[in-house]
């Protein structure tokens, strides 16, 4: 299967269940794979997922609604993403949260998802 990248989109967001988060927010970094078969396809965007579509879509994600958790976020991001997109055949979906509130030293904390059109659709 084909795929193509978003790597390290970088929104600042009030995700977390700490009062402090709500308050002050905090960096979170994005991952998006998308996976779909664009083997042999012809040059042209109507052909293809856009990508600036998806970055807003993340954009949107990330920044409007406030969760506690960033496995919850990382799933409407899954599927907003799949039902934007219905050329997508999968995503795989990673929202880190470099600066969590832990007391140890660590280099990042993140939660992944890969959900596919038919995993969606069955949910729905």
């Amino acid at each position: 299967m084909s795929r193509v990248v978003l790597e390290g989109l970088e929104f600042h967001a009030r995700h977390g269940v700490y009062e402090t988060e709500a308050a002050l927010g905090a960096r979170f970094v994005i991952d998006a794979e998308l996976h779909w078969a664009f083997a042999g396809i012809p040059d042209e965007l109507g052909s293809a997922v856009n990508y600036a579509a998806a970055y807003t879509a993340i954009q949107e994600e990330v920044t409007g609604e406030r969760h506690q958790l960033i496995e919850v976020l990382a799933d409407r991001i899954a599927r907003r993403l799949l039902r934007d997109h219905p050329r997508l055949e999968a995503v795989t979906v990673r929202v880190h949260k470099p600066f969590a509130p832990l007391p140890g030293v660590f280099r990042d904390v993140y939660a992944e998802l890969t959900l596919s059109q038919e995993e969606r659709r069955q949910d729905e």
